[in-house]
């Protein structure tokens, strides 16, 4: 009964200590955020003080309807927008197609081509710029949102490839060879059969893909010089100036920035949970 006792005890303890760890995590994740949002709802001259507050003495939402009407932040947040959403449309035809080629055809240098891409995300970014900057420039697609979400395609399709080869490696091959059987093709036993299991891994993969192209900054600041096509990354760092920074309108733009990502998490939670659960075990 001691010993009984003991183990309690120490699984108790246990899950305690468990239990700190995770809401020392989650608090350190989310103070940043909220840090930024206070300094948001304060004035400018409340902001850089001698004395550090952390809680507005008088609450104003003066940054976020300057930022809004004294900015381009909408026509920022609009090309944000229309980049990420064409980025993760190409993302997911081609790397779909890619990702279930490579898992069901044994073909020469597939090997070398996985490793390709797991070396292509080694590279560091700023390697790549000049070239793409070249070429984007010799297509006519400088300084476009299909440009730059064409740029974004270059190192965030082949983390799309990994990720959704993973699922298509958990479906097993009898459920095509049904379909086949039946009279449909490879891609229709794909679209009608496959698709349908990994639904869930595909939503959680594009969200991944979409939260990329979103947050993007280095691609964006070079392949962009007007703010016809500028996304609000480096709409924000331009409002940094030699003699000013605006720390509340950057903070209420940063918040704004993160509202679209809230609503897709709120969106597609739970096939994203799913589908990550799912590709955490391998049948």
């Amino acid at each position: 009964m001691a010993r009984v006792g003991s183990m309690s005890r120490s699984k108790a303890i246990g899950d305690l200590l468990a239990q700190v760890a995770v809401w020392t995590i989650v608090l350190f994740a989310i103070f940043p955020i909220a840090w930024a949002f206070l300094i948001s709802l304060k004035p400018e001259e409340d902001i850089v003080t001698a004395t550090l507050q952390y809680i507005p003495r008088r609450i104003t939402f003066e940054n976020y309807v300057a930022i809004w009407t004294r900015s381009n932040f909408p026509t920022l947040i609009g090309n944000s927008i229309v980049t990420t959403l064409t980025t993760v449309a190409i993302c997911t035809v081609v790397g779909t197609l890619a990702s279930y080629a490579v898992t069901r055809y044994r073909f020469a240098g597939r090997r070398g081509l996985m490793m390709l891409f797991l070396v292509v995300r080694m590279f560091p970014a700023v390697m790549i710029i000049i070239p793409l900057f070249i070429l984007m420039r010799g297509l006519g697609l400088l300084d476009s949102r299909l440009g730059l979400a064409l740029a974004y395609t270059t190192f965030l399709l082949p983390v799309f490839i990994w990720m959704m080869k993973g699922f298509f490696e958990a479906v097993p091959n009898d459920l095509e060879d049904a379909a086949r059987i039946d009279g449909a093709s490879r891609l229709g036993a794909m679209v009608r059969v496959v698709l349908p299991l990994v639904v869930g891994g595909l939503v959680a993969t594009a969200v991944f893909i979409a939260i990329g192209a979103w947050n993007e900054f280095l691609f964006a600041l070079m392949l962009t010089t007007s703010t016809g096509s500028r996304t609000w990354p480096v709409g924000l760092q331009l409002m940094v100036g030699e003699f000013q920074l605006p720390w509340g309108s950057l903070a209420a733009g940063g918040i704004i920035s993160i509202v679209p990502v809230m609503i897709l998490f709120a969106l597609v939670q739970r096939a994203m949970v799913r589908g990550l659960t799912a590709g955490a075990v391998k049948s």
